[in-house]
C-alpha cells in the first residue's frame, strides 16, 4: 500500500484501486466487519465489487479477499452495489443492490449468504440466484431505486430503499422483510415534500441515496440520507419518530434535522447500530484531477468511525469513536504560542480556546496558510484551506461552522482532514500537500489549550 504523504495509512481503504460507499458494517464473533464498494482493477468508478476488512478494535484493520463479485448472467452482472449486512437466524446475509446488463438505472435487491458462518473471517459468500425484489413498486413512477438498509422496529424487520421519482421528488421507500426472502412494500417512509425535509434540505436533490436509520438511547430515531442531484451532492439527517399506520405501513415523523457533514468530501455514510451506541463511516472521494489519481494508483478512503447520537434539542451529536485513541503515540506533542512544531503525516489534535485562536496546519512556499480559526465570541470555527484548491466544482472556499463552545478535534491522515467541532458538527475535506508545503503547527492566541499525538500502529498486549 502506498505510503506517500497524501495516502491515508490508518483509515480504511484497499491497498490499491477504487473505493466508494461503505457497506454493511457488521459485528460478528467479537470482530467488526466493514465492506465497501470497490473496483479491484483500476482507480475508477466501474466494475463494482464488495471489498472487505475486519477489526477487533476499530483501529487496526485486516484486509480480506473481495466478498461479493458480479455474477455473469446474474441479477448483479453489472455490479454489486450498496447495501447492508444482517444476522439472519445466525447466518450473516448481505442485502445489496444488484444491477444486471439490461438495467435502465433501476436496481434490484439481492441477497448473498455467508457460506461458513462459524468462520469469523466471513470470507466466503454465495449470492442467491434471483433477486428478492426485482424492481420498484408499481404506480409510484420511480426513476431511482437502490441501497437497501435493514433495521428492526415494532418487533419486526424492515428495510429502507433510496428512491427518486420521475417528477424530481426524492423519497425513502420502506418494506416489511421479516422474512428476508419475502418482501412486502409498506409505503413511502418520507419524501422530499415533507415540510421539515424541505426546510433542512431544500429542493436540490432528485433522489435520496443510501438511507440509514438508527435509534438513540432516548428512543429518538435518526434518518440519514445522501442527497443525489444527478451526481453525489451532500448528506443530511432528520430526527423524529417512527409510526406504524394503516395496514402495517411505517412512516417517519420528522421534527428537526441538519447537514450531516459540513465539508465537501463526505458522502454515502453507513451506520452500525450497537446496543449502546451507533457507529458511522462515510466515503471521502478524491478532490484532485484524475491524472493524479491514475499516477497514485488509488482513489477514495473511508472516514474515521464516528459515534452519532442526538442532543435534547434534536441536533446531532458526533464524536470520534473512542477506540481511535489506540492509534495515539505514547507521548503527546504540544506547542508554545507562535512557535512552529513540525507535524507528522497523520495526527490527532485537540484544541480548546477561550479567546480568538488561529491554528495553522500547513504553510506553502508562497506564504499561504491552511488554518482553523476558533472564535468563542462569535461562536464559530472556520476552516480556511482556500489556497489548497480542490478539483471539484464546489471549490475550496472557507467553511464556517457554528460552535457554542470553541473546541475542535482534528484528525489528519495523509490527505484526509476530519474536524470534529464541539462534539456536534464535522467537516471532512481532502487536502493534498504540494512538494514544497510545510506541515507545521503554529498556534496564535493566548487562551488555547493544545494537545496532539502522532498516529502510530496500535500495539497489542
Amino acid at each position: 500500500m502506498s505510503h506517500t504523504p497524501d495516502a491515508p495509512r490508518f483509515r480504511v481503504r484497499p491497498p490499491a484501486n477504487w473505493v466508494n460507499d461503505p457497506n454493511g458494517p457488521f459485528r460478528w464473533r467479537n470482530r467488526y466487519h466493514l465492506f465497501f464498494q470497490h473496483n479491484p482493477d483500476a482507480p475508477v468508478h466501474a466494475n463494482v465489487h464488495w471489498g472487505h476488512v475486519s477489526s477487533a478494535d476499530l483501529a487496526d484493520w485486516e484486509h480480506h479477499p473481495v466478498a461479493l463479485a458480479p455474477t455473469p448472467g446474474g441479477p448483479d452482472e453489472a455490479g454489486c452495489w450498496s447495501g447492508c449486512v444482517v444476522d439472519d437466524e445466525g447466518v450473516p446475509t448481505a442485502v445489496y443492490t444488484g444491477v444486471d446488463r439490461h438495467h435502465t438505472g433501476l436496481g434490484s435487491i439481492c441477497l448473498a449468504r455467508a457460506l461458513v458462518p462459524q468462520d469469523e473471517t466471513l470470507t466466503d459468500w454465495k449470492p442467491l440466484p434471483a433477486p428478492v425484489v426485482a424492481g420498484p413498486p408499481a404506480g409510484l413512477d420511480v426513476a431511482m431505486f437502490r441501497d437497501p438498509f435493514v433495521f428492526r422496529s415494532n418487533g419486526r424487520r424492515w428495510a429502507l430503499v433510496g428512491a427518486g421519482h420521475a417528477d424530481g421528488t426524492p423519497s425513502v421507500l420502506v418494506y416489511d422483510c421479516d422474512d428476508l426472502t419475502d418482501w412486502r412494500f409498506a409505503g413511502v417512509l418520507l419524501d422530499g415534500g415533507d415540510p421539515v425535509a424541505v426546510d433542512v434540505f431544500g429542493d436540490k436533490a432528485v433522489g435520496w441515496e443510501c438511507p440509514q436509520l438508527y435509534v438513540t438511547a432516548s428512543g429518538e430515531w435518526v434518518l440519514v440520507v445522501s442527497l443525489w442531484d444527478g451526481d453525489p451532492c451532500s448528506t443530511g439527517y432528520l430526527t423524529g419518530r417512527l409510526q406504524l399506520v394503516g395496514d402495517g405501513e411505517l412512516r417517519f415523523e420528522a421534527r428537526a434535522g441538519g447537514r450531516l457533514d459540513h465539508g465537501r468530501d463526505f458522502y454515502a455514510p453507513a451506520v452500525l447500530q450497537e446496543p449502546d451506541r451507533a457507529l458511522m463511516w462515510g466515503w471521502s472521494w478524491e478532490a484532485r484531477e484524475q491524472s493524479e489519481v491514475d499516477r497514485a494508483g488509488w482513489a477514495g478512503v473511508l472516514s474515521a468511525p464516528r459515534v452519532v447520537d442526538v442532543r435534547p434539542d434534536g441536533a446531532l451529536s458526533v464524536v470520534p469513536a473512542p477506540e481511535l485513541e489506540l492509534l495515539r503515540a505514547a507521548v503527546p506533542f504540544t506547542t508554545a504560542p507562535d512557535r512552529p512544531t513540525t507535524l507528522p503525516d497523520a495526527y490527532d489534535l485537540t484544541v480548546t480556546a477561550s479567546t480568538r485562536t488561529t491554528v495553522r496546519l500547513l504553510r506553502s512556499a508562497s506564504g499561504a496558510r491552511l488554518t482553523v480559526l476558533l472564535d468563542p465570541d462569535e461562536g464559530t470555527v472556520t476552516l480556511d484551506r482556500a489556497d489548497w484548491p480542490r478539483a471539484r466544482p464546489d471549490g475550496s472556499a472557507p467553511i464556517v461552522v457554528r460552535a457554542p463552545a470553541a473546541e475542535v478535534r482534528i484528525l489528519v491522515d495523509g490527505s484526509l482532514f476530519e474536524l470534529f467541532v464541539d462534539g456536534r458538527a464535522t467537516v471532512t475535506e481532502r487536502v493534498y500537500r504540494r512538494p514544497d508545503d510545510v506541515p507545521e503547527l503554529v498556534v496564535t492566541g493566548t487562551g488555547a489549550t493544545v494537545t496532539g499525538w502522532e498516529l502510530v500502529p496500535p500495539t497489542h498486549d
